[in-house]
């Protein structure tokens, strides 16, 4: 199953993917996880590991996953390790001088297949489409805070100034 969700934020890519990159802040604004705890020595960047847990309905699913992609300020990918096969994906585009769209794109399996794995898939689609919904909502809240505010005039400065 493919979803893909998208927001306007109005802050520059950069300042968006600052939010992204901090991978302990995920809680912040990721709806519907219930763990999401560092495995291994990378923290943040390509190869860093994270055991995910998202709730659905009243199941709680996912696995180990590891970044594997990582192109600032554009694109951040991941693909699952073990539990369920999953991959996600935040996609930077800037929108005017001032702006970025981001879209979450989260494409998952069910194991077993047939009919049972397929009206899985069905049911929790609507679930998880509503999440991702709703945490882009919550990114966009959290960066266009005054305290990203702030931080977008400090990305601005440092750019003028090199």
């Amino acid at each position: 199953m493919r979803l893909s969700e998208s927001v306007v934020v109005g802050s520059p890519p950069r300042v968006v993917w600052s939010y992204l990159a901090d991978l302990d802040g995920y809680e912040r604004f990721m709806t519907g996880i219930t763990r999401w705890d560092s495995e291994g020595e990378a923290t943040t960047g390509l190869g860093a590991r994270r055991r995910m847990l998202i709730k659905v309905g009243s199941a709680e699913v996912g696995g180990l996953i590891e970044m594997v992609e990582w192109d600032e300020p554009n694109d951040l990918a991941w693909s699952s390790v073990t539990g369920i096969d999953q991959r996600g994906r935040f996609r930077l585009r800037p929108v005017g001088n001032s702006s970025t769209r981001v879209e979450l794109r989260y494409q998952y399996g069910v194991a077993g297949g047939g009919l049972t794995g397929w009206l899985s898939e069905r049911i929790s689609a609507r679930a998880l489409s509503t999440q991702l919904r709703t945490s882009l909502g919550e990114l966009k809240r959290l960066v266009e805070s005054e305290r990203g505010k702030r931080a977008a005039a400090a990305v601005e400065a440092e750019r003028a100034g090199a």
